[in-house]
């Protein structure tokens, strides 16, 4: 396989897992988010990623929302889940079941933790795309995962058989350039953090964007339309992108509580509380969030 064996384009939100108070996922809320992504312009989603909180799910958890996105997504775009862990067993394990119920490919981040040699990330992977049946994306988060994907491993990863795209979420323009110039032949290339540099990144050719902004604000998904369209507005957009993550990250504020809090206050389903060991934001935060947001004129 290669990126040529996949149709995945455009700009896909990662999407949020809401839970109700008691902890419960909030299936209702997760359908309704997805169903509103996709008329807003969304040209698929990633589900039980980062932005989804899947570290705070059990495996049957995520295994059940794999096939709530399937079913709220209704063919209407590419269905993209997350699937990594720390061990390869687990991964290989939830990719099947991405594929026995529908999803159109998998999200896999290195084993996170433990700081790992790029050939020990390399043999993860391909013990992964030796063992499943569908197209995967690597995800290169190291903020998070703490193991990065650099431009050399990412081209040593583009000539495994199932790897056919990859999200570049360092946050870092050189990384994500590079990765860009080594594998652009192979792998379908997307920008993770598009409110930050998404417009330079469609302009130098990522074929999407996937970020976690779209939950609360759909002009980070017109932000890819503009860009790829060399449309004036591009810019702006831009610009409000960074004026959001600056906002969600600062004050006292980290991005995913953020996220969901500004979806409750605007009115979106798909918010609620986060799970611990997230809090949910109140006091000086949530009122910086609440200025902020108006002063972007949003709220």
């Amino acid at each position: 396989m290669n990126r040529d064996d996949v149709d995945w384009s455009g700009p896909m939100p990662a999407l949020t897992t809401p839970f109700h108070a008691d902890g419960r996922i909030d299936s209702a809320g997760f359908r309704a988010n997805v169903s509103r992504m996709l008329d807003a312009g969304a040209t698929g989603i990633v589900a039980v990623g980062c932005t989804g909180e899947f570290w705070a799910l059990s495996l049957e958890e995520r295994r059940s929302l794999y096939a709530e996105a399937v079913v709220a997504t209704a063919g209407r775009g590419t269905v993209i889940v997350g699937t990594g862990c720390i061990g390869e067993a687990d991964t290989i394990a939830l990719a099947r079941h991405a594929k026995e119920v529908g999803a159109d490919g998998v999200l896999v981040l290195p084993p996170y933790f433990v700081m790992l040699s790029d050939d020990e990330i390399f043999a993860h992977y391909k013990a992964v795309s030796d063992a499943i049946d569908l197209p995967m994306a690597v995800y290169n988060i190291p903020g998070n995962a703490v193991n990065a994907i650099s431009p050399a491993l990412a081209d040593r990863l583009a000539d495994l058989e199932k790897v056919v795209a990859i999200k570049e979420s360092s946050g870092d323009w050189n990384n994500f350039y590079g990765t860009m110039l080594a594998v652009k032949d192979r792998l379908r290339v997307f920008c993770g953090p598009s409110s930050v540099f998404g417009v330079p990144a469609v302009a130098l050719g990522a074929d999407g964007t996937v970020d976690c902004f779209p939950n609360v604000w759909t002009g980070c998904l017109d932000l890819f339309y503009a860009a790829r369209d060399g449309k004036p507005e591009a810019a702006a957009l831009q610009e409000t992108g960074r004026r959001m993550t600056d906002l969600f990250t600062s004050g006292g504020r980290t991005l995913y509580p953020a996220t969901k809090a500004a979806m409750d206050m605007l009115g979106f389903a798909g918010g609620g509380v986060p799970r611990p060991p997230l809090r949910s934001l109140s006091g000086a935060p949530l009122d910086g969030l609440r200025s902020g947001l108006v002063e972007l004129g949003l709220l």
